[in-house]
């Protein structure tokens, strides 16, 4: 019996709490690498159980499904089913043992969303926040200096790996100084390669060893004032070579209009970069269908690092998770 072709260099989403049936064609046919779930798809536990059950019936496989679960503002599953969490930086800023505090919530997290059937939480952040940082982006950082943001977003991903669910770093190679929003406008960087280097790299290369990563829509203007880093070939052999960033290395969004040309183009364009995979999030059908006709199927050091990733995911161990997060309330008691 020959193997199942490998998976589609893409990432999609959909629109609502049940698969249509379009959808289920879609994912069928199209085979992407993976599902990415937001607040539109999520209404109960049950629910959400059965909507990544659906996923992973209509593709036949184990498909990685990812969530942006960090807390905060960005936290897809809320009350009343599921724990609110404070911004990361607040966090980071109150708790009398700041790594020990994002070590709990990574694990609690992972705990609520393997219950649901979710096996990729799109964290930790690496990206160190300034004065200036956008409001978009400032509270979701773990910390205003390296030394920090090294701490925390380690141990973010060391409790998402201990419960059984795939950590994303994110924003490769660093989005802390944008003052603008990628959503909706292309941020220019102008800190020299120096000081890049020192700071805003080396808290990504100290988490080289992470098995996913996200790329940063935004232009580094020393280095590639011609491209955003998602369509920058300087700035990805950057990540591979500079900052030792070997795992899968997704998008951000692709629809977002931090980025020029149709959903296509930027895909195209973020491929021949060096992106592993493109990540589509708005659930867009015709947008999705024409991006199951351009993403090829992962071969070669892409492929590998895809296996490399799924094969790093183990089940958890028991553990208290309510002693657990009486702790995590008594470091941010004070």
């Amino acid at each position: 019996m020959s193997a199942s072709p490998a998976p589609r260099a893409v990432i999609l989403g959909c629109a609502g709490l049940r698969l249509s049936t379009s959808e289920r064609q879609l994912f069928q046919a199209g085979q992407p690498w993976g599902a990415i779930l937001f607040a539109r798809n999520i209404d109960t536990p049950a629910q959400v159980t059965a909507l990544t059950s659906e996923l992973r019936d209509v593709t036949g496989r184990d498909l990685p499904i990812l969530i942006d679960q960090e807390g905060g503002r960005v936290q897809r599953m809320r009350q009343p089913h599921w724990r609110e969490w404070p911004p990361a930086l607040e966090q980071s800023l109150r708790a009398d043992d700041p790594a020990r505090a994002m070590f709990l919530r990574g694990r609690l997290i992972a705990a609520e969303l393997l219950e649901c059937g979710i096996t990729v939480n799109c964290a930790p952040m690496a990206d160190i926040a300034t004065p200036t940082t956008h409001s978009v982006l400032y509270n979701r950082c773990y910390g205003m200096d390296l030394a920090t943001v090294r701490m925390t977003a380690r141990a973010m991903a060391d409790g998402l790996m201990e419960g059984g669910v795939l950590p994303v770093l994110k924003h490769i190679p660093g989005h802390g100084r944008a003052t603008l929003d990628s959503h909706t406008h292309l941020p220019q960087i102008h800190a020299t390669r120096q000081t890049l280097t020192a700071e805003d790299f080396a808290a990504f290369r100290a988490l080289r060893d992470l098995p996913l990563g996200m790329t940063a829509h935004l232009v580094f203007s020393q280095i590639d004032p011609g491209a955003p880093a998602t369509h920058s070939e300087r700035i990805i052999s950057l990540i591979r070579d500079e900052i030792g960033f070997d795992g899968l290395l997704m998008t951000d969004d692709i629809s977002m209009q931090a980025l020029n040309g149709t959903v296509t183009q930027r895909a195209e364009l973020a491929l021949a970069a060096g992106c592993d995979l493109v990540l589509h999030c708005n659930g867009d059908m015709d947008e999705m269908a024409a991006l199951i006709e351009i993403c090829p199927r992962l071969t070669g050091h892409a492929l590998q690092r895809s296996e490399h990733a799924i094969a790093a995911r183990t089940a958890p161990r028991p553990v208290d998770n309510e002693a657990l997060y009486r702790e995590y309330q008594l470091l941010l008691s004070s």
